[in-house]
């Protein structure tokens, strides 16, 4: 917004100086139309007079000029050295040729990023008189500019309107778009949604395009007003025209707020198909919407290439989800690596039981001894007991019933697991001692 604003900036200063030269070309003649028209004896009733402005003499026109050569030369010092001389003379010069002066200070130090003294120097070449109406328009326009980018935001507003004052004809619309930006600065987004209306409505009229950055602007008013529907309306408008890619993911973004889900999912994978979503938070977000509309598969193999690509970090976030996405999809042979490989960067022991549980579902008594015993020595658990029973269940799979029924006990001191492990307990007991009679029948014959 800032760079926009100097462009703009520069743009109205440059014409302010295009005057200087307009006027030095008319052999220092005040403006004919102005002139004329204050000579004019006969005023229409409600008709606003016209001025009359005096020449701006070419002994100060070339002092002036000088001044302008040194600060596009660099020497800001020498500008306002050679201005300051001119000022020292200003009893014997009029408003304009004041005014003129002025201008250039506020040229030379808004080039030198002073902004205060430029601004300064701008209200002073404003405030004489008579200056021609163009020029106090241009030079309130400048002084606008400036109070937006020093966040002056009333004092923005307060010279539209002064130049809204002077004005005959229609209001460009770079007039509204920049109330808009003040009042949308200021929190007042009703305001600034009625001009920035105005500025994308009136270019329309006209033929034209509204500039993207005013698009942007009237986004981000309605959605300060908590109108998803309306930035949904916009956001599809910006696509239309601009076509950037940030634009479709805003979009299913909006969609998403208006509980508009399905929609969401057939925005982010279109975009997907067009190469738009590439940044890593977009990526994990379209993983996590296909997760929430029940395809675990789709978002897990959108996670694994985006790993394998480089653009998702291996870190502990993704790769627990990618685990939970290769689970939930009945993959467990592709979760178990995965789940390996992050359970070693957590530091509590609750990726290790998940592990666990995993191995044991596959027959994988000893991973999954070795997987629980590595959860409850990291700790951090946030249901021990579970990790307890899990060990006694998978100690009596494999026979070993003393460390089945050592495992249950344990878990009986949970609350969580104390119902389940009494019950295993009788049934675990009853198996040992059924095998150990066994043992004793065999061993006697």
């Amino acid at each position: 917004m800032m760079m926009k604003n100097k462009i703009s900036l520069l743009l109205s200063i440059a014409l302010a100086f295009t005057t200087v030269f307009l006027i030095s070309s008319l052999n220092n003649v005040a403006l004919a139309q102005d002139t004329e028209a204050a000579e004019s004896s006969e005023i229409s009733p409600g008709e606003r007079k016209t001025r009359r402005v005096p020449a701006l003499r070419s002994r100060v026109y070339e002092q002036l000029s000088r001044a302008q050569t040194a600060g596009d030369a660099g020497n800001v010092a020498e500008a306002i050295a050679i201005l300051d001389e001119v000022r020292d003379k200003d009893s014997s010069m009029n408003g304009y040729e004041k005014s003129m002066m002025y201008n250039f200070y506020g040229f030379i130090y808004y080039n030198n990023e002073d902004l205060e003294k430029s601004i300064e120097s701008f209200e002073l070449a404003a405030a004489q008189d008579p200056i021609p109406e163009k020029f106090e328009q241009t030079t309130l326009f400048t002084l606008a500019q400036l109070y937006m980018a020093t966040g002056k935001f009333e004092k923005s507003i307060e010279k539209l309107e002064q130049w809204e004052a002077l004005n005959n004809g229609v209001i460009p619309p770079k007039n509204y778009v920049l109330k808009a930006q003040a009042h949308y600065q200021n929190k007042n987004y009703a305001e600034s949604a009625r001009y920035i209306e105005l500025a994308i409505d009136g270019h329309e009229a006209e033929g034209y395009l509204p500039d993207e950055s005013w698009l942007i602007l009237q986004r981000a008013v309605y959605y300060e007003m908590k109108q998803p529907e309306k930035v949904k309306e916009i956001l599809a408008k910006m696509i239309r025209l601009y076509d950037n890619p940030k634009y479709w993911i805003q979009l299913a973004g909006m969609y998403g707020e208006l509980g508009q889900e399905k929609r969401q999912l057939a925005m982010m994978e279109s975009a997907y198909q067009l190469g738009y979503v590439e940044s890593a938070s977009d990526i994990f977000n379209f993983a996590q919407l296909y997760y929430y509309h029940e395809a675990p598969f789709k978002a897990a193999a959108l996670m694994d290439q985006a790993l394998k690509n480089g653009l998702l970090e291996r870190n502990l976030r993704n790769l627990k989800f990618l685990s939970i996405c290769w689970t939930s999809a009945k993959e467990q042979y592709k979760a178990i690596p995965v789940l390996i490989e992050a359970a070693e960067l957590a530091e509590d022991g609750e990726l290790d039981a998940q592990l666990a549980h995993l191995y044991y579902n596959s027959d994988k008594f000893d991973s999954a001894i070795a997987s629980s015993n590595a959860a409850i020595e990291k700790g951090g658990l946030s249901n021990q007991g579970s990790v307890h029973m899990l060990l006694g269940l998978a100690y009596y799979n494999q026979k070993d019933f003393v460390k089945a029924l050592d495992e249950l006990a344990k878990a009986e001191e949970f609350k969580s697991s104390r119902a389940a492990a009494q019950q295993w307990k009788q049934f675990v007991g009853r198996e040992k001692y059924e095998t150990e009679q066994l043992q004793i029948e065999l061993n006697s014959i």
